[in-house]
């Protein structure tokens, strides 16, 4: 169960101020210091940090702040038997602002001034990253090695080289491309505990989904979204329901046809049942894209949503793609006080 949130993003610096925007559709996108190919200013998401961080410091600063926010009021003793698992950028991608994991993580320990426990990771696998932490978060606590762990991220497409890629194969929003993203920053943290007692609602995370995408968006054949309904049936099964529970859904979207166009035609291959209404939420379209992040930050808009009362339902779908044809899948559940 997903019992504690953190959020840094260009919405708010905070997890209660971000949720609260996504709510009302509130965004701060902006002109940025970067241009496109034909010299107009491009659109993004900025955090609004005071002070002018770059680089590897910018992103270590959003990890600690969304960290701590998290773990609020944790002393060293339980960080250090707390395993941090944290979300980058895939390895390969183009303009990825971490040059060495070990050491970034390493400097956000410093940052935070506390240790956490040996069996930490770095999980470099992009937008599927929060689906496999949470794997792998189960099987810790499943395994007894930890009664709790904490899943950070930290991303930003905000970068020259990243915009550049993204320009070249058509997936930027800019003043000659309708058909793209807009970039954006964030980073996110989350701690999962094993099932227990509490006196307040539990969002529980039932089935995972993990797939690949042969047809992805920079590949030339037709997409039938394969790897998406394998991901999500997979998903399905695990939590044990049909897709009949479902009452809404969160998507990663964040600007161009292609994901729309996965997404629907997915949901579409594996729904057989009559819905007058079935909400998708897609997030980015307040804070832009935000690569590793956006996973964690899909989870805590939904916790807030269900402790706040206004989510669709009880039952949930949430999926992640990665460029590169990764698919990830979890169904969520909102469990109230009585069970």
């Amino acid at each position: 169960m997903v019992s504690r949130t953190g959020l840094v993003t260009g919405v708010g610096l905070d997890a209660a101020s971000t949720c609260a925007a996504i709510r009302g559709a509130v965004d701060n996108f902006q002109q940025t210091r970067f241009r496109d190919r034909d010299g107009e200013w491009l659109m993004g998401c900025e955090v609004p940090f005071p002070q002018p961080w770059r680089g590897e410091k910018r992103l270590l600063k959003m990890a600690a702040r969304a960290v701590a926010e998290c773990l609020a009021g944790f002393d060293r003793d339980s960080c250090e038997a707390t395993p941090l698992l944290l979300c980058l950028a895939e390895s390969g991608r183009p303009g990825r602002i971490v040059d060495d994991d070990a050491r970034f993580f390493e400097a956000l320990e410093d940052e935070l001034g506390m240790r956490f426990h040996p069996d930490s990771a770095v999980i470099a696998r992009g937008r599927v990253s929060a689906g496999v932490a949470l794997l792998r978060a189960r099987q810790l606590i499943g395994e007894g090695r930890a009664a709790q762990v904490a899943i950070a991220a930290s991303d930003s497409l905000l970068d020259g080289a990243a915009l550049a890629d993204c320009e070249q194969r058509d997936r930027l929003l800019t003043s000659g491309n309708s058909d793209g993203f807009i970039p954006g920053e964030g980073a996110a943290a989350l701690l999962v505990e094993g099932m227990g007692v509490h006196t307040d609602g539990q969002l529980v995370c039932r089935g995972l989904g993990f797939a690949v995408e042969k047809a992805h968006v920079d590949s030339e054949e037709p997409l039938r979204a394969d790897g998406l309904t394998a991901a999500i049936r997979q998903s399905l099964q695990e939590a044990g329901c049909g897709e009949g529970i479902l009452q809404f859904k969160i998507i990663d979207a964040s600007g161009g046809q292609y994901a729309f166009k996965e997404a629907s035609l997915a949901f579409g291959r594996i729904d057989r049942t009559k819905r007058t209404e079935f909400d998708v939420w897609h997030p980015a379209d307040c804070i832009g894209e935000v690569g590793a992040t956006i996973g964690l930050v899909m989870i805590a808009v939904l916790k807030a949503a269900c402790e706040k009362a206004y989510a669709k339902g009880e039952h949930v779908l949430l999926h992640l793609g990665n460029e590169d044809g990764r698919r990830a899948s979890m169904i969520f559940s909102w469990r109230d006080a009585r069970g």
